[in-house]
């Protein structure tokens, strides 16, 4: 495994409590990456340092760090500049990874479908265009392991105009997928099913909680692992709602504090799938030691998204971790929260009654019945309604619809003009 050296970064005007926290999910981060953590180094500063982000002292001191114990890569948990990059990577004789790079990486590794890999290399060289002088890309390709993964050492040799033709072709190459997914979307919202949508900081257990949703069936479940991004493509599977019907619920890419922003345009197709859900679950995970931080990080994304004004289910997971007294504490902050684990099956049954009831505001059970001279409507009925039942009364067809208010007064509307033939 490759030895790495972890340096946390961090604002003395801010709360020191949150130091622990940034620096165990670097940590996490890191071993995602296949990196063996050697040692770590921290430093509280009134102001970054424009050159090196840390002080010279404290460069001095991760190079002989990194010589004593043999790390060649030392990884920030702070962006760098090209320049710090540069200059950091020249003082301390290592290869330089920052934050994004390092995430960069992880998504590289995860990446299972092709607009997942061509999302992740759009990302990956966005991020290195601008990083692409001789020195770097020599001393990278020479080092190699954790940041250098993806792309590949082929396209680190291109020049930039290499480079931005390369993008250019990647762009195109998502445009077409995003028109597919667009082509899939709308066959899906024109088939009557209501859609929720996992929402979650990363590692929450959004996977494991829909596999536990689908339960048993075979060639169904999806992947699901304790690991930082273990998801990054999102999977629609149906799932049947107690004493109510089928619904769509689709498990979506984790959130993460400083996401960066090339990975939230790369992914936004894929984000975007949220906002056409008519309900969010968002989960939180019960093992953080910072659920607020993690909590503003969610609704950071979901307002990029334009996402916040959806209706959603807060359930905090891994609820068997907690005590009776953090439940409480929790519960006081937001008494609508729920307390579920997805592992062992605790509280599902109370979520889903939710999120029932969410789905219940928008889809409305309605009655209609339609004279034989008005079978041309039937086909129109099925496309835009789930029917739950159908029956006979007073020589007409009687249904029992789940239907949405604007497919409910398309209907009416089509009825009245008597278009159904």
């Amino acid at each position: 495994m490759e030895r790495v050296i972890l340096v946390g970064v961090f604002d003395k005007k801010k709360d020191p409590r949150l130091e622990a926290a940034s620096l165990e999910e670097l940590r996490r981060l890191a071993e995602t990456a296949g990196a063996a953590i050697a040692g770590t180094l921290t430093q509280r500063l009134d102001r970054f340092h424009p050159g090196s982000l840390i002080g010279a002292g404290k460069v001095a001191e991760a190079a002989a760090l990194a010589r004593e114990l043999g790390a060649r890569t030392v990884i920030f948990d702070q962006d760098l500049s090209p320049a710090q990059q540069i200059h950091l990577e020249g003082e301390i004789g290592a290869k330089i990874v920052d934050r994004t790079r390092l995430i960069l990486d992880i998504f590289a590794q995860r990446a299972r479908t092709k607009e997942g890999e061509l999302q992740v290399e759009l990302a990956q060289l966005s991020y290195m265009l601008p990083r692409l002088t001789g020195s770097w890309r020599a001393f990278s390709q020479q080092v190699g392991g954790i940041g250098t993964r993806g792309p590949g050492e082929r396209k680190l040799e291109y020049e930039r105009r290499h480079i931005q033709r390369r993008l250019e072709h990647l762009k195109r190459a998502i445009a077409r997928i995003e028109g597919e997914r667009g082509i899939q979307r709308g066959r899906r919202q024109a088939v009557p099913v209501p859609a929720t949508a996992i929402i979650g900081y990363t590692n929450a257990g959004k996977s494991t909680l829909l596999n536990r949703l689908i339960g048993s069936a075979e060639g169904k479940r999806v992947y699901a692992d304790d690991k930082l991004f273990a998801t990054l493509d999102a999977t629609t599977r149906r799932v049947r709602l107690p004493d109510w019907g089928e619904a769509v619920f689709t498990d979506t890419v984790g959130f993460i504090s400083k996401l960066p922003t090339t990975l939230i345009a790369a992914f936004r197709s894929t984000l975007e799938e949220v906002g056409q859900a008519d309900c969010l679950i968002q989960l939180e995970d019960g093992a953080s030691g910072d659920l607020p931080a993690q909590r503003r990080v969610v609704m950071d994304v979901l307002k990029e998204l334009g996402a916040l004004e959806l209706p959603r289910v807060t359930a905090v997971n891994k609820s068997d971790l907690l005590s009776a007294d953090e439940k409480a504490r929790l519960t006081e902050q937001d008494p609508d929260r729920l307390f579920v684990s997805a592992a062992d099956g605790t509280g599902i049954d109370a979520l889903l009654g939710r999120v029932r009831h969410v789905l219940g505001h928008r889809w409305l059970i309605r009655e209609l019945a339609l004279h034989p001279s008005q079978s041309g409507c039937l086909g129109e009925v099925y496309r835009c309604a789930h029917v739950i039942d159908r029956s006979s009364r007073r020589g007409r067809m009687v249904f029992r619809l789940r239907v949405t208010q604007e497919n409910w007064a398309r209907l009416l509307n089509m009825l009245e003009s008597k278009n159904c033939r």
